[in-house]
């Protein structure tokens, strides 16, 4: 397929951005789209822009999570607010008058760019479960039906990795793990975790950034502790990936 071919000839360059974003001179779907099938076929790290992020004492996320829906955001929820602020803005300067873009074509353009977006962070939050291992100075984050996130965390220092896409980078600030990844043509996404004080809940809010959208895109999910022994959830030990948990049931 095409995509597979493009997301090879991304994946390919490591000569700097220039090139990279050249290669994706594109409309922000079309580029959502491809950096969406680049980072599901490649096992790629995501992580926080240093100027956001501070090193603390960690806080321990490890074991067995799944998705909460009752107390999870939809796309769909998350997308209808957003365009409603979208509308109230779009009033709000059309009342302002002066060389402001009309009502309907403001709100239009702006809501084209975070449809995509919407879809971007759909894709890359549909997983159920999460299986978490910490260690003093690391963690490793498997997501069923995802790549996995992981980190390595120092005192005073952030974890940096350059890769064909971009730049990412994890760390602590204060009692949140936060990942970053620096995409081409200005994207950005960012995943922050909070504990909750019981250490029962945690909450995954997911933010998918662009230089041509003033409104980025953010969807929170909460997960909670699970017993992976329960029915319906069937957990195995593999040599690449070591434990892995699905929705499957046990034969």
């Amino acid at each position: 397929p095409q995509t597979v071919k493009n997301c090879e000839r991304v994946l390919s360059m490591r000569h700097g951005w220039g090139k990279l974003a050249g290669a994706m001179n594109r409309p922000l779907s079309t580029t959502l789209a491809m950096v969406s099938a680049c980072l599901l076929l490649q096992a790629c790290a995501a992580g926080p822009p240093a100027k956001e992020v501070r090193n603390t004492r960690p806080v321990d996320f490890s074991g067995s999570w799944e998705v909460d829906y009752s107390q999870s955001e939809t796309v769909a929820q998350r997308y209808e607010s957003m365009l409603r602020e979208l509308r109230r803005e779009a009033d709000r300067r059309a009342r302002q008058g002066g060389n402001q873009p009309a009502a309907g074509v403001y709100v239009v353009g702006g809501g084209a760019n975070l449809y995509a977006l919407a879809r971007m962070a759909e894709i890359i939050t549909e997983t159920q479960l999460l299986e978490i291992t910490q260690e003093d100075h690391g963690i490793t984050i498997k997501r069923e039906g995802n790549f996995a996130l992981t980190c390595e965390f120092f005192p005073g220092r952030l974890h940096r990795v350059e890769t064909p896409l971009g730049e990412e980078t994890c760390g602590w600030d204060d009692h949140q793990l936060v990942f970053m990844m620096s995409l081409p043509e200005g994207l950005s996404i960012r995943h922050r975790l909070t504990l909750d004080p019981e250490g029962e809940r945690l909450q995954v809010a997911t933010t998918v950034f662009s230089s041509q959208s003033s409104y980025p895109f953010t969807l929170d999910k909460v997960y909670r502790r699970f017993d992976p022994s329960v029915d319906g959830i069937t957990c195995k030990q593999t040599l690449s990936r070591g434990r892995v948990c699905t929705t499957e049931k046990s034969p």
